[in-house]
């Protein structure tokens, strides 16, 4: 891996993902409770031996650019020839931001062909899924290809929203259309079509060339997928290989999380007994920052009692710091330092780092920011009307999402379980 360098496009607005990217990049948004959705990408680059990294970056990437400096930059020595270099725009050739994804890599061609090497990784910073991309460089290099397209099966229904391509028995692109209304599926399976992941291999020089062509035509959306590969499948050699699923199960899992549906279900598959995609691979570790804070806690078990009150989660994910005080959680991921008080009922639903949820709380199907606090007694998720006239995000399925700052209710305090503790106000 020595003579590749990887580019990781990191600089996605998420417009479909708010309220969750109102304040941060959609790679920077949390993720099964103790990770961002970046730091999938990163772990399978560490991983498959890849440390020479370019993190492109545009909207909001402050929170990204932090992130990336207290989890990563300890994993990568410049000394060995090894890095992770955050590049935010820098608006080279033209006044605007990025126009593409060709785009994005063009106004950083600069920074590429410095570091001189013979092939280049282009990946996308907003995926979740594990995978080796060793084997699909050595693929690219036996086939002296000049791109190599990442693919995946999906539905033809799924299709719609990728870039499909059909191949010959060598694996050669012969067709590729970007997001087409009637994908043409498969030969071999007519409810399926292969579709791109947003992962490509380039032969360096190829590449410069290419995007410095592309730069030039005005009427171009500056695009791997619209533009680059569609013009390059006639006169080049471009290659598809197939996704290789790291978790080594049946189906293999990647998810493009790019709304806020989707975001919610590919958390809720991490509660399931046996997940598809598994976070406890030692073979495959998923890397995060990791916070000095203690273990989570579960107290108050007075079973029994007429008033009986019990800290317990069910089928759920807990991080450390997070205190289930007399509450009862299920189905649902808690991020760092949330705190669950007496009474309180948390079901099928994604608590941020620092959520305060108050005493006889019912939440259901709710996404909750980082350190908002909820008021005792509140009820969220059981009546989308009442949920949509508080001002909070609901999606057509009724999940509920609540955005930092929220104003609920104009609560002082959320009540404790604990006296003689700081009161904690609510958000505003």
């Amino acid at each position: 891996m020595r003579d590749t360098l990887t580019v990781i496009l990191a600089g996605g607005r998420g417009s479909r993902l708010e309220p969750l990217t109102r304040d941060r990049a959609k790679p920077a948004v949390p993720f099964g409770g103790l990770y961002r959705i970046v730091d999938f990408v990163l772990s399978n680059c560490l991983n498959s031996g890849m440390r020479r990294l370019l993190v492109l970056t545009q909207y909001k990437a402050q929170s990204l650019d932090r992130h990336i400096n207290l989890a990563w930059r300890g994993y990568f020595c410049r000394e060995l020839g090894e890095f992770i270099d955050v590049v935010p725009p820098q608006q080279r050739f033209t006044d605007n931001w990025y126009q593409g994804t060709a785009d994005a890599v063009y106004q950083n061609i600069y920074a590429i062909e410095r570091e001189n090497p013979r092939d280049v990784v282009v990946l996308a910073g907003d995926h979740i899924y594990k995978m080796n991309y060793s084997p699909m460089i050595d693929f690219h290099r036996q086939k002296d290809a000049d791109i190599t397209i990442g693919t995946l099966r999906v539905s033809r229904a799924e299709a719609r929203q990728f870039g499909v391509m059909q191949t010959d028995g060598e694996q050669r692109v012969v067709g590729f259309e970007e997001k087409p209304a009637e994908p043409k599926a498969t030969s071999d399976d007519p409810d399926f079509c292969l579709v791109s992941m947003g992962i490509y291999v380039f032969k360096a020089e190829f590449l410069y060339e290419q995007l410095c062509k592309d730069a030039t035509h005005e009427n171009s959306h500056h695009d791997f997928g619209k533009n680059i590969i569609p013009d390059a499948i006639d006169d080049y050699r471009v290659f598809a290989f197939p996704f290789l699923d790291e978790n080594r199960k049946v189906d293999a899992y990647w998810r493009d999380v790019g709304t806020v549906d989707a975001y919610y279900e590919a958390n809720m598959d991490l509660t399931c007994v046996d997940p598809l995609l598994n976070l406890y691979d030692q073979k495959w570790p998923m890397r995060a920052f990791q916070p000095m804070l203690p273990p989570p806690k579960f107290v108050f078990g007075s079973e029994g009692k007429s008033n009986h009150r019990r800290g317990e989660a069910l089928d759920s994910i807990v991080c450390q710091g997070a205190i289930i005080s007399g509450g009862r959680v299920a189905r649902s991921v808690l991020g760092p330092n949330v705190r669950i008080n007496s009474f309180a009922s948390v079901e099928d639903s994604v608590l941020f780092d620092g959520v305060q949820v108050g005493r006889r709380c019912r939440l259901r199907r709710v996404i909750i920011d980082k350190d908002v606090s909820i008021p005792a007694e509140t009820e969220i998720g059981y009546d989308s009307a009442t949920d949509r006239a508080r001002g909070f995000t609901v999606t057509e399925s009724g999940l509920v999402v609540i955005a930092r700052g929220e104003d609920l209710s104009g609560s002082e305090s959320v009540e404790a379980d604990v006296q003689g503790e700081a009161p904690q106000h609510a958000a505003k």
